[in-house]
C-alpha cells in the first residue's frame, strides 16, 4: 500500500486552543453569567471565549510564527470543553455561532494558517437530538438503534444504574452505535461537511473507542474525497500500528515524545508526581541520555516515515498538566523539551499559554484563561520558543524524511544529527545538572575539513579527524550547529 500524508502537515507548527479559554471579542453577544476570565478554571463554569476573539489574536499567533491551528470541540454543546456534542453541524453559540467560523476560517487561511477540528465521534451527549428522543419517548423512540439500551426507564440524571452503554460509564455521554448504517453515514456526512466548509482537517476524540477497522478506512476515504490534503489524527496514547497502516490515520498525538521527555527533561526525582497520578502517561521514570534515545529512535521507526514525519508531537494538552507545572516552575525543563521538540521528526504543537509560561495542574485547572497582560508573560519562554520554531523552518533537514543519526549518547548529553540534501544540523542537548565539552565524532557524516556553525553565535569549527574539539553544552541546555 502507498502511504501518504499531507505535505504541509511536515511544516506545520501546531497551536491547540481551548476555545473557551484563549480569547473572548466583544463581538460575540454572551449571557451574564459566566465566570471572570482571570479566576481559577471550574469543571461547569463557562469563561466565553469565542471564535471572534481567536481572530483578534490571529496577528499574536503569527508574530509567534505559528502556521496551524488544532481547536478542541467547537460544536454546539452544554459542556465548556465541547465534548458533549449536541449538534454536529453547528458551532457553539457561545463561540459566535456559524457565522464566526466562517470569519475566523477566512481569516486564518488568508495569513495561511491551517485549522484543524476536534471530531467528537465515539460519544454524543444526552442533549444530542436523537439521544434526546428517546430520553421523551423511551422503548417507543423510532431511534433506540442509534445507541445501546439496557433498561427502561433511563437514568440519564438521577443516581442509578442508566440502563444505557456510555464512554466509561458518564452518564452525559451516551455511546453512538457506529455499527447502525445510519449512524455510521450521519458521523461520515458530519465529517464531509466541514471539509466542505473549509477545514484542514480532523483531531478524532478516543478514536479506538470505535473499534471497527471498516468505519475509519471509509471515512478517510470519504474525507480525502473531498480534500485530499486532509489531515487526519488521532487521539491514541499508545503504539498505534493498527491505526496506521496508511488506509486509516495520518498521524496520532504522539504522547510517546511526550513520555520521553518528560522522563529525560524532568525525571521522577523532580517532577509533581501527584500531577501524573492517574493520567494517561503512566509511570514517568528518569531517563538518562541512553534511554531518552533509544525511546525516541525507537518510535520514529515503528511507522511508515510519511507518518513518523507528520505525528502530532507535544508536550501536553488539555488532558494534561501542563509542562512546566510538572517541572515545578523548572524552566530549563521546558525549554530542553522544546529544543527536542522543534529538531524532532514530526509536527511539533505548542498548548496554548506555554510559550509565556502558563501553569496549569490537572484538568480543569491545565485549561485556565490565557493571559493577555503582557506584563505578566515570561518573555524568556517567548523569546525562546520563537527561535527554537525559527530554527525549525529555517532547514529543511529538521522537515523532512532524511538522515537522522545518533552520534553520543552517554550520562545526561545526547548529540543527534539530522541530514537532507546537503544540509547538516547537529543537536546537542544536555539535561545534566553540570555543563558538559565535548569531543563529538563525525566521521559518519562529515568529512575532514568541512566547517560547521554553531546557531545564535558567531563560533565555528572544522571536523579534524573524524571530530568536532571541545564543543562545550551548557548545563540544563542544548548547542546546534550546522553545516550547508
Amino acid at each position: 500500500m502507498t502511504v501518504t500524508t499531507p505535505a504541509w502537515v511536515k511544516d506545520a507548527i501546531f497551536y491547540q486552543i481551548f476555545p473557551d479559554r484563549f480569547a473572548k471579542s466583544t463581538r460575540v453577544e454572551k449571557p451574564h453569567h459566566l465566570e471572570t476570565w482571570d479566576s481559577p478554571p471550574t469543571t461547569y463554569g463557562f469563561k466565553g471565549g469565542d471564535l471572534l476573539g481567536v481572530v483578534e489574536h490571529l496577528d499574536y499567533l503569527a508574530a509567534l510564527s505559528i502556521n496551524a491551528i488544532y481547536f478542541c470541540p467547537i460544536f454546539q454543546s452544554t459542556a465548556n470543553h465541547r465534548y458533549h456534542t449536541h449538534d454536529y453541524f453547528h458551532i457553539d453559540p457561545i463561540l459566535g455561532g456559524d457565522d464566526a467560523f466562517r470569519q475566523m476560517l477566512d481569516a486564518a487561511h488568508a495569513r495561511n494558517l491551517r485549522v484543524v477540528i476536534d471530531g467528537v465521534f465515539n460519544h454524543a451527549s444526552r442533549g444530542f437530538y436523537y439521544f434526546n428522543h428517546t430520553l421523551e419517548n423511551g422503548k417507543d423512540s423510532p431511534y433506540l438503534d442509534w445507541f445501546t439500551f439496557t433498561k427502561f426507564p433511563l437514568h440519564a440524571y438521577e443516581d442509578g444504574q442508566q440502563g444505557y452503554a456510555a464512554w466509561w460509564n458518564i452518564k452525559a455521554l451516551p455511546k453512538l452505535n457506529t455499527f447502525n448504517p445510519q449512524v455510521r453515514e450521519y458521523i461520515m456526512r458530519v465529517g464531509e461537511y466541514w471539509m466542505e466548509q473549509g477545514a484542514d482537517g480532523w483531531r478524532l476524540d478516543v478514536p479506538a473507542e470505535i473499534d471497527d477497522d471498516s468505519f475509519w478506512q471509509e471515512f478517510r476515504t470519504r474525507i480525502k474525497a473531498k480534500n485530499p490534503e486532509a489531515y487526519i489524527v488521532g487521539e491514541i496514547w499508545h503504539r498505534a500500528d493498527r491505526w496506521l497502516q496508511g488506509d486509516q490515520f495520518d498521524a496520532v498525538m504522539n504522547y510517546q515524545f511526550t513520555r520521553a521527555a518528560l522522563s529525560y527533561c524532568i525525571g521522577a526525582k523532580h517532577a509533581a508526581k501527584e500531577l501524573l497520578q492517574g493520567s494517561s502517561y503512566g509511570d514517568v521514570v528518569t531517563a538518562d541520555a541512553p534511554q531518552f534515545a533509544d525511546a525516541l529512535e525507537q518510535a520514529a521507526t515503528w511507522y511508515h516515515p510519511e507518518i513518523t514525519y507528520a505525528q502530532m508531537n507535544l508536550l501536553d494538552s488539555h488532558d494534561t498538566a501542563r509542562f512546566l507545572t510538572i517541572a515545578k516552575g523548572d524552566k530549563t525543563a521546558l525549554q530542553l523539551a522544546w529544543l527536542a521538540l522543534f529538531t524532532y521528526p514530526g509536527a511539533p504543537t505548542i498548548y496554548y499559554g506555554d510559550e509565556i509560561g502558563m501553569q496549569g495542574g490537572k484538568d480543569p485547572d491545565c485549561r485556565r484563561a490565557m493571559i493577555w497582560d503582557e506584563s505578566k508573560w515570561d518573555t524568556e519562554l517567548l523569546e525562546t520558543a520563537k527561535k527554537y520554531i525559527a530554527l525549525r523552518k529555517k532547514y529543511r533537514a529538521l522537515r523532512r524524511p532524511g538522515g537522522y543519526a545518533r552520534l553520543y549518547a552517554q550520562g545526561m548529553v545526547y548529540a543527534f544529527a539530522r541530514q537532507l540534501e546537503g544540509e547538516t544540523v547537529i543537536v546537542i542537548l544536555n539535561a545534566g545538572d553540570k555543563p558538559a565539552t565535548l569531543d563529538l565524532g563525525v566521521a559518519a557524516i562529515l568529512a575532514d575539513g568541512a566547517s560547521v556553525a554553531q546557531e545564535w553565535s558567531t563560533t565555528t569549527r572544522r571536523v579534524t579527524d573524524g571530530k568536532l574539539n571541545a564543543l562545550e553544552i551548557p548545563a540544563r541546555d542544548g548547542v546546534v550547529w550546522s553545516a550547508q
